[in-house]
């Protein structure tokens, strides 16, 4: 945790036979940013696919759940802000954590953001199957897989012509979104004090009451509802002004993203006809219900098409942290070139590969497993996020140009301390899961990257020729 880096704006010295850290090309705007991080947010399709199986265990506290996780993400989001304006990088989180706290800390991020970055994407593909039924019959697996190796060929483009795809896409799954919320309404069968009854439906058809427990466990689920919005720190090396706009971009995809998921929840748990079809969570059936057919059939074309622009731009980000990957030294010399290349269109088309591909396979595992793995994933990685925030007003880093969050230091250490409570809460299957995942690279660590410091995990800044903030 000592073993800090150089301060931001400085890049790692690089190997002989490298002259410097190869560096992607700013290309998109504030607007393009957004577009592509509400995209990877993907609020309709995880309003649609993960969302049901927090009404299935949640109930009618699923609202309040996402509710406190989207105040907690604020925090984050402060973090994130700060961060991603001193620390600029393709690596996201691990650029930053390593810069403010340390080589190992960071390298523990990359892991933890690689376990993310790799199972999210077949979680969500895996939903498409569901929500294309009206049209065909497919296996979730198959289906998922086929989303995977779809979005892998997108990525492989250029980078401004997927924010223009995304953004088409993004407007349809809002549309649906909206649809839901609208419908839910109009058939409301309670009243908003239902939003605090905290029941689900029980196996014998009876309500059982919701605890205080099972909702701080469901955090987990919830902060991964939003957490696309750091979608936003890792396009940073390629936004234009990033100490302007990735501040800018981060609060506003996590604002908007809030409403297009949490109303819509607030709308079904409204407008579900009983709790056991609360609980159940098909919300396919619940449009269906309310409308007609058709629209049922159009909202689900809408949700398969958001899965799909949630697979790009997972794709697009993922592919980016494999190649800061690489051109930090994180892997054996052969491995770093292959992840480094970029491709005729500007992208690192090996890395996205490298990717996709295994996200395909990912398709076929458990999706239990992959939601808990996620899940505690996510936690472990916000919690040290929130650790670097805390560092990053010490010493050089002091007077740097940044966009700087309200309340320093109180809000990374309260996050701190909820987000440790919350690990706790998980369940012990998922937890040595990540835990044993991460012992693993802490060895890889030791026994490679640490003996060989001066020519491995050199995590580089691009060097910032911007103005300083206003």
């Amino acid at each position: 945790m000592t073993d800090t880096l150089r301060p931001a704006g400085t890049t790692a010295a690089a190997p002989p036979d490298h002259p410097g850290p190869r560096t992607l090309k700013r290309s998109i705007g504030v607007v393009g940013a957004t577009l592509l991080t509400l995209s990877c947010v993907t609020p309709a399709s995880t309003l649609f696919v993960v969302v049901p199986d927090l009404f299935g265990s949640l109930g009618t506290a699923t609202a309040l759940t996402i509710a406190i996780g989207s105040l907690l993400c604020i925090a984050v989001a402060f973090c994130y802000s700060e961060l991603g304006t001193l620390i600029p990088s393709a690596g996201g989180e691990y650029a930053m954590v390593s810069t403010m706290a340390g080589r190992l800390a960071g390298w523990l991020v990359f892991v933890l953001s690689l376990l993310v970055v790799m199972i999210v994407p077949p979680v969500i593909a895996m939903g498409t199957a569901d929500y294309l039924a009206p049209i065909v019959h497919l296996d979730p697996a198959t289906a998922g897989a086929g989303v995977m190796l779809l979005a892998t060929l997108a990525g492989l483009l250029d980078l401004r012509a997927n924010a223009w795809i995304t953004g088409v896409f993004l407007v349809l799954e809002v549309i649906a979104a909206a649809l839901v919320a609208v419908l839910g309404f109009a058939h409301g069968e309670r009243g908003l004090g239902s939003l605090a009854s905290m029941e689900v439906a029980g196996a014998d058809g009876h309500a059982d009451a919701v605890t205080g427990m099972l909702v701080v466990s469901g955090l987990a689920i919830a902060l991964f509802v939003t957490q696309g919005f750091s979608t936003a720190v890792y396009l940073s090396e390629e936004l234009e002004n990033p100490r302007r706009n990735v501040a800018r971009t981060v609060l506003a995809t996590l604002a908007i993203s809030t409403a297009i998921i949490l109303v819509p929840v607030v709308a079904i748990t409204l407008g579900a006809s009983d709790l056991a079809e609360l609980t159940g969570g098909d919300i396919g059936a619940m449009v269906t219900a309310w409308s007609n057919s058709a629209t049922g059939t159009f909202v689900s074309l809408c949700v398969a098409l958001a899965i799909i622009n949630a697979g790009i731009v997972m794709v697009i980000q993922n592919s980016r942290v494999l190649f800061a990957s690489a051109r930090d030294k994180a892997w054996p010399e052969p491995v770093n070139r292959l992840f480094a290349r970029l491709g005729r269109f500007g992208s690192p088309w090996v890395a996205t590969l490298a990717v996709g591909v295994p996200g395909a396979a990912l398709c076929f595992v458990n999706l239990d497993t992959l939601y808990g793995v996620t899940g505690v994933s996510v936690t472990g990685m916000y919690l040290l996020v929130a650790v670097a925030a805390l560092l990053a007003r010490r010493s050089n880093h002091r007077h740097t140009a940044a966009w700087r969050m309200p309340l320093w230091p109180a809000v990374p250490v309260l996050l701190i301390v909820v987000l440790a409570y919350i690990l706790t809460q998980q369940e012990p299957e998922y937890l040595l899961w990540t835990g044993g995942i991460a012992a693993a690279a802490t060895l890889y660590w030791a026994l490679y990257l640490r003996p060989h410091r001066d020519t491995r995990w050199l995590v580089s800044i691009p060097e910032d020729t911007e103005t300083p903030l206003l």
